[in-house]
């Protein structure tokens, strides 16, 4: 069922219990220092199973990749805007206060997709786990501390 469907200069749209992939990325592509990466990576994973149930996430040092459904509370789905606002807002406000500064972190956009049943949800988070790697910032995933993977999934998926 189509959910919801909002739009800024990209549309969203998001669909009930369907895996989501989203990006986003920081404002003019500033580099996160790696202090900032654990801030956003720790933001991430405080709304696992407060507003998303998360399966993967992958903070780059100009971006960020995340697999989530997004979560269902008293029977209301949780919003993709209020998913990325979330994570977004509590990040940009640690690390403004750490950087003792105002202004924009996260560019205003993300992008958004819901995964189609074509797509296989193992495929799109292990294109995620070696997106570090691709990147050429480690030789192994493993080696990348800005990287979560579910530990159920990951079993269940050989990862």
């Amino acid at each position: 069922m189509l959910k919801a469907f909002y739009r800024r200069n990209l549309p969203h749209v998001q669909r009930d219990n369907k895996p989501h992939f989203l990006t986003f990325c920081t404002y003019r592509r500033w580099v996160l220092p790696d202090w900032a990466r654990e801030t956003v990576l720790q933001s991430c994973l405080h709304e696992n199973h407060v507003t998303c149930e998360l399966f993967v996430v992958a903070v780059m040092p100009d971006h960020v990749h995340l697999i989530f459904n997004p979560s269902v509370r008293d029977g209301i789905t949780c919003s993709l805007a209020e998913i990325t606002k979330a994570i977004k807002s509590a990040s940009a406000h640690l690390i403004n206060r750490r950087l003792e500064r105002r202004g924009s972190v996260w560019q205003v956009e993300s992008f958004d997709r819901v995964l189609r049943v074509s797509e296989k949800l193992g495929e799109k988070v292990e294109y995620v786990i070696k997106n570090p790697v691709r990147a050429g910032l480690v030789e192994s995933a493993k080696d990348y501390r800005w990287l979560w993977v579910d530990p159920e999934l990951s079993h269940r998926l050989n990862l």
